[in-house]
């Protein structure tokens, strides 16, 4: 009898139905230019446009020449924003992502003025955004002034990988300061930290032009939020670097009064009690009012100091893995659209890259995957907050959020392949996913990136 079982399951398993994946569409072809999504938020928000840029391998984001969108159904490619005799030094354009509600995109722009020796770079960069309906008509958005007296509400430096919040009333993105550069220059210390800034409307901002062309005269207000110190003291909060950053729910994250905070996620590095760098998960509570001098320093820095935060910025560290047996967060962070859970990276007892979630309030991480084998990207959150998805063993797989076993809540979405999918987008009706593959191109030893999607209500 027991032999006969043994058949009889091995017969069921042979006769179970094959695991079935979702068709790619390859959208782009082109071989000739790279299609790049850049893990920003590419749909348009009636789900039917992928934006994304041109950047060259040799100048990045600096070589782009243009921002362009494909049409998910069709194929059709339109640019939005193109700069002609653009050179692998610049201006570039690049990093695009759709606004949530209203048809228009906002990517990094280099400084107009670039040249071999000045080209484009982290801190010579700014924000553009650009209407669907009317390409080639740039709005400037965060202002610049690298001149003394420098400017409140103008930052001094370069914008980056922007991210319009939920309901499209702020801008966040990354930062690296040209006069801290400067500094670092003449002093040798590293100055030359990235941190993290926003922008808003609500309040106005007036730069004057320069000779060089260094000046930004932007439509938004800006303000950096978070403070980095080059050599964070041992054990503290402190931090050298901030990234991987992302706004946390539709309007914030709930507090125990009820009121929803505006804030930001991001991954911080910190120093370890025995002096090794460490990345930790933070969050930044962001002010109403953005104008307002905080403890710290004036709003527009000095020539020796950063741009510091406004009033009402807060500043807290989630994570200590810095005294564990496996140390270290990462992967661009994200949050559930009703702000209770943020979503990050993190070694698993057995040293294996997962996905956890953690409570913008703090407490204990909660892991959320068991794979046998690295976790390979951030998370994408489905709009009711049951699922996500990311990519692992070179497939996108889409998991549930509960306390079930974990056999049975994630799927496979997309066959393995070969080489790793990358820079997963889901789109806001759920129905489509779009990434990036490099595709070998015949003839030459090189290759393009493309971007393709699977059609989820689709066989």
């Amino acid at each position: 009898m027991r032999y006969k079982w043994i058949i009889a399951l091995l017969t069921l398993g042979a006769c179970a139905a094959p695991e079935t994946f979702k068709t790619e569409i390859q959208l782009t072809k082109d071989v000739f230019v790279n299609h790049d999504l850049d893990n920003n938020d590419n749909f348009s928000p009636d789900g039917k446009w992928l934006v994304y840029d041109t950047r060259t391998g040799v100048g990045g984001i600096g070589g782009s020449p243009s921002v362009e969108r494909v049409n998910v159904e069709t194929g059709e490619i339109q640019v939005l924003f193109g700069i002609k005799e653009n050179h692998d030094y610049g201006p570039g354009a690049g990093a695009a992502s759709y606004h949530p509600i209203e048809n228009k995109v906002i990517f990094i722009h280099g400084l107009p003025v670039c040249t071999e020796k000045n080209p484009y770079q982290q801190w010579r960069r700014t924000g553009v955004i650009v209407y669907d309906n009317q390409p080639n008509v740039p709005v400037l958005m965060d202002a610049r002034d690298v001149t003394f007296p420098f400017t409140p509400g103008a930052l001094r430096g370069g914008t980056h990988r922007h991210e319009w919040s939920r309901d499209g009333k702020w801008v966040g993105y990354t930062y690296n300061d040209a006069i801290m550069k400067k500094l670092e220059d003449s002093t040798g210390v590293k100055w030359n930290l990235r941190t993290i800034a926003v922008s808003n409307q609500r309040h106005r901002v007036s730069v004057d032009q320069d000779e060089a062309g260094e000046n930004v005269a932007g439509t938004w207000y800006s303000a950096v939020v978070v403070r980095v110190v080059p050599n964070p003291k041992p054990g503290s909060d402190e931090i050298s670097n901030a990234a991987s950053d992302s706004w946390i729910g539709m309007k914030g994250y709930q507090k125990p009064d009820g009121k929803f905070q505006v804030a930001r996620a991001f991954i911080g590095k910190v120093n370890s009690g025995d002096g090794k760098p460490v990345d930790e998960l933070f969050v930044v509570d962001i002010p109403d009012s953005i104008n307002v001098p905080g403890e710290y320093g004036p709003l527009e820095g000095t020539k020796t100091a950063f741009p510091m935060p406004p009033r009402g910025t807060v500043q807290r560290r989630l994570t200590y893995t810095a005294d564990t047996k496996f140390p270290g967060c990462g992967g661009v962070v994200r949050s559930s659209s009703d702000g209770k859970y943020i979503s990050f990276q993190a070694k698993d007892i057995n040293g294996i890259t997962q996905i956890f979630l953690m409570a913008p309030a703090g407490g204990k991480p909660i892991q959320i995957t068991e794979h046998t084998s690295n976790v390979q990207s951030g998370v994408r959150w489905s709009k009711d907050n049951k699922r996500i998805a990311y990519i692992w063993d070179n497939s996108i797989i889409i998991t549930e959020v509960s306390d079930r076993p974990f056999a049975g809540r994630f799927k496979r979405v997309t066959a393995r392949t070969e080489q790793q999918p990358s820079n997963l987008v889901w789109s806001d009706d759920e129905k489509t996913m779009a990434f990036n593959r490099q595709i070998p191109i015949e003839r030459k030893r090189d290759q393009k990136q493309q971007i393709f999607v699977i059609h989820l209500d689709s066989k």
